[in-house]
């Protein structure tokens, strides 16, 4: 009998360059799709999908992460002194029970690889979850439940996929297929980021992973590659002889909130989601599409007519 996935690590380390200067001084993990951190969201999706203990991987300045999961008294207390039960129930929900949570350094950003590798004192003899916040995944049921469910069938090591256009694949680990059951696709090898001439297949690995214990002896005796780095692809390729490696297509849609025009879409997504936000949301963008709103700001100043300055209208009908 397969052991249960009770364990779910959220490598949180990053510097989260790509979008600077927001965060020069607040967590890449904590910044917000309507109203709540890409963190909670992870989180959240690891909690509906039965993970009893959360691991955060984290590194210097990330102390908003502790914060946002733990209670505040001073602010639950102004909540309910003015009668705001709905805003009260909003921060308690969700909230890892006493012991549910833990905390470790990544003292240097060496890849997701090491950063795993950080968790293996907490994480023990058993198959974890990795979470990658930056993967923000809309289904239902969660992308983890999925995976699990997929786990208990196959076993070993297993990858949530998704495929990719020929263009992109150079951004990815890049699965290596054998054979296709279902959503179910059986791998003897990843390629990590290759070329679009080199790539084994368009199935991209993105951020969700569920992992045999054995992966961290992989991980000891890698070394970083030219990008000074621990890839945990690498980890994970090197098992394949010993465990199996499987992928799972996903039912749901991925954003990739690590980029500024993927977390932007998901913003739009997630408000058209919710009731109550979806009927304003609506009402912008129409406003928008329609060119009323942007075209007084996409004029340029010195009478200069290029494509880039035309009316958002006029653009989007390009």
């Amino acid at each position: 009998m397969k052991q249960r996935i009770r364990k779910a690590i959220f490598p949180v380390g990053g510097l989260g360059t790509r979008f600077l200067p927001a965060t020069k001084a607040m967590p890449k993990e904590m910044m917000p799709v309507i109203d709540k951190p890409l963190v909670q969201y992870a989180v959240e999706e690891a909690q509906a999908a039965g993970i009893e203990e959360i691991i955060f991987v984290t590194s210097r300045d990330k102390a908003a992460i502790e914060d946002h999961f733990d209670q505040c008294s001073e602010l639950e207390g102004v909540l309910v002194s003015r009668g705001k039960t709905v805003e009260l129930e909003a921060i308690r929900r969700g909230l890892p029970m006493p012991g549910q949570i833990a905390y470790t350094r990544q003292p240097r950003p060496l890849g997701l690889g090491h950063a795993v590798w950080c968790a293996r004192n907490l994480v023990g003899d058993e198959p974890f979850a990795v979470l990658l916040a930056d993967d923000l995944i809309m289904a239902e049921p969660p992308c983890l439940r999925q995976m699990i469910e997929a786990y208990d069938e196959v076993g070993g090591n297993l990858v949530a996929v998704m495929e990719v256009p020929p263009s992109q694949v150079g951004r990815y680990g890049i699965l290596d297929t054998e054979s296709t059951r279902g959503r179910l696709v059986r791998a003897r090898g990843m390629v990590e980021k290759p070329s679009p001439a080199r790539a084994p297949s368009r199935l991209a690995v993105v951020g969700r992973y569920i992992l045999d214990p054995r992966l961290f002896e992989q991980l000891d005796r890698l070394h970083p590659g030219a990008a000074g780095e621990i890839q945990l692809t690498d980890g994970i390729a090197r098992m394949i002889g010993e465990c199996p490696l499987h992928g799972l297509k996903f039912a749901g849609q991925r954003f990739d909130c690590g980029d500024k025009i993927g977390l932007f879409e998901a913003g739009i997504a997630y408000a058209l989601s919710r009731a109550d936000v979806a009927p304003a949301a609506m009402k912008v963008l129409r406003r928008y599409a329609a060119g009323n709103e942007a075209e007084r700001f996409s004029r340029p100043a010195n009478g200069a007519g290029a494509a880039e300055d035309l009316p958002l209208k006029a653009r989007l009908n390009a």
